[in-house]
Order: C-alpha cells, then sequence, then structure tokens
C-alpha cells in the first residue's frame, strides 16, 4: 500500500454505467452545448425543488455572482453574509463592486444567528447601513430557518438569497430546499463533492419571473432574440442583440447530461449521507465533542459532518 492509498479524501464523486452511457450518448449523438439536454436538466430542477425557473451556469460560483448582478448589486451597495464559508460567497460581492459585511453565526448550528442578525439589522437602521443583499449559507447541508430571518429582513427591502451550495437533497419545514418560499433566489452547486455532480456546474433557482429574465441575460452574454425587449425591429429569426453586459456562464450539455442521470439518484445519495450522519453521531456520542444541532425545521443533506472538541483544562478549543 503507498503513502496516497492511506489518505482519506475531503470526498469522492460516485458515478456508474448510467452516468458515463449518459456522457458518451452525448458526443456520439447530440450537440455538445445549446442543445434540449441544459432545459431538461433545468426542468428536472424545478420539479424536484418546487420552484418555478432555474438557470444552470459552469459553477456555484458563477451562479452566485449572476445572483447579485440580478439584484442590480453595486458599488454603493453591501452584501451580508456569513464568515464559515467558501470565499465564492463574500467574492460574489466583490465582482459587483460592492461592499461585504459578516453576520455571526449560531455555535450550536454554525447558521447564521438570528440573534445576532436581529442585532446588526437595529444597528444598520440606526445608521443608514441596511444592506442589499443578506446571502444566507446552510452549512454543511442544514437549513437556516429562513422563515426567520425572512420576517426580520423583509420590512427593510432586503434581498434574500440562499447560498445552498451544500444543501441540494435538503429539507426546510417539509419542502424541499431550493422551493423559495423564504427566499428570492437560491444558489447550487454541482461540484463532485456535492450532492449531485455535473463535473462543474451550478443553478440559480427562483420564483421570480423578473429575477428570471436577468439571471438568463448574465448567464448567456446578455444577448436577447425577444422582439420586444430589442431597440429595433428584429432582421430575421437568426437575429438577436446585446442588451446587457453578460458573461458566458453556460453549462454544456455534456454537463447536463450527466446532471439529469445524478439527479435520477439524488434521493439516495442523501439517504446515504443521513445514515452514514445517524451512525457518526452514535458512535461519537460519548466521545468529549460538540456536535452540530441541525434544527427541527430542517432535514440536512449532509454535505459535511462537523464536529467540535470540547474546552480542555488550559481553555482551548481545537
Amino acid at each position: 500500500m503507498n503513502a496516497s492509498s492511506k489518505v482519506i479524501p475531503y470526498g469522492k464523486h460516485s458515478i456508474d454505467e448510467d452516468d458515463i452511457a449518459s456522457v458518451v450518448d452525448v458526443l456520439y449523438n447530440r450537440y455538445l452545448t445549446q442543445g434540449n439536454l441544459v432545459p431538461e436538466f433545468e426542468k428536472r430542477l424545478t420539479s424536484y425543488t418546487g420552484c418555478k425557473y432555474a438557470t444552470s451556469v459552469n459553477s456555484g460560483t458563477s451562479g452566485l455572482h449572476i445572483a447579485c448582478l440580478a439584484a442590480s448589486l453595486g458599488d454603493d451597495d453591501t452584501l451580508w453574509t456569513v464568515p464559515n464559508s467558501f470565499v465564492a460567497s463574500a467574492n460574489c460581492a466583490r465582482y459587483c463592486g460592492a461592499n461585504v459585511d459578516f453576520v455571526d453565526i449560531d455555535p450550536i448550528t454554525r447558521n447564521i444567528s438570528i440573534e445576532k442578525l436581529t442585532e446588526k439589522l437595529t444597528e444598520a437602521e440606526r445608521t443608514g447601513n441596511i444592506p442589499k443583499i443578506l446571502l444566507v449559507v446552510h452549512f454543511t447541508g442544514a437549513s437556516c430557518d429562513m422563515r426567520s430571518i425572512r420576517a426580520l429582513t423583509k420590512p427593510y427591502g432586503i434581498i434574500l438569497i440562499e447560498d445552498a451550495a451544500h444543501a441540494l437533497g435538503g429539507e426546510y419545514l417539509g419542502n424541499k430546499i431550493g422551493c423559495c418560499e423564504y427566499s428570492d433566489m437560491t444558489v447550487l452547486s454541482f461540484h463532485p463533492v456535492k450532492s449531485i455532480t455535473t463535473a462543474e456546474g451550478g443553478a440559480v433557482l427562483t420564483n421570480s419571473n423578473a429575477f428570471q429574465e436577468r439571471l438568463q441575460l448574465f448567464a448567456k452574454h446578455g444577448i436577447t432574440r425577444d422582439n420586444g425587449k430589442m431597440s429595433e425591429p428584429s432582421h430575421g429569426p437568426w437575429y438577436y442583440q446585446q442588451i446587457e453586459l453578460g458573461y458566458n456562464y453556460r453549462l454544456s450539455d455534456l454537463h447536463a447530461a450527466l446532471g439529469l442521470s445524478q439527479m435520477r439518484k439524488l434521493d439516495k445519495f442523501i439517504q446515504q449521507r443521513t445514515d452514514l450522519a445517524f451512525r457518526y453521531s452514535q458512535q461519537l456520542s460519548s466521545l468529549p465533542l460538540k456536535l452540530q444541532n441541525i434544527g427541527d425545521f430542517s432535514q440536512s443533506a449532509w454535505h459535511l459532518y462537523m464536529i467540535e472538541l470540547e474546552e480542555h483544562d488550559r481553555g482551548m478549543v481545537y
């Protein structure tokens, strides 16, 4: 056994023969990009989560970026998020030239603290520094308390975005994470260590037609073939106009084919993760550890299983 075989990987994707066959079929028989598999994949995401619209993109980071663009985040604006996340949760604001500030987390749930959010909103109202966007992160795949967060942010007109990169397949109050019942947009990631993989990829979910139109524009070069949105009459079915400064964030049909195949196994993947988490909790219960409390309102997708060592006599926490 060599040294590398002894390393426990951070995560490992699950690919079977059906996944491989779906990708090979695209290589042999279909368009590699801009075919019919991307719309099919987006439709599958909406039917699974219960939201109205999905825009697939080439990464979760791209999804966060276009969500901020769709919300018209700009130079004079501020986005709040949490400090215990991947850099993309904050970088998406900086891509738009906006400021970033952080709301602390609850030490038990490891998600955004409702108490700290309440305090920060009160202070922001006093000083006139209400953020344009609050981007909450469903850490490890367990949902934040979205109903409470929406109740706090709605009076201020704050746009609420869920970073659900960890959380596809999880539930909140009996509904699938991504249904956007209490948020304006939800961003997913399909990186190989996530609930499903498209190799690389992501998506933004929303129930808002206005946000969906902008998401589609920013993901696809800012161009449209819609006559009603053009500044001059169309010259024919081939004609399009650029009406926004967009990006080439499109997902390919190769990636979508893998995603469609993986979606058929998503619930099985989540059940396997849930079974492992239950086993870990049983086996670790007698050890001096602090385990994450995900709350009665949430069924986690268990992207991660986090532990924290209890304080030692010297007052150190590891």
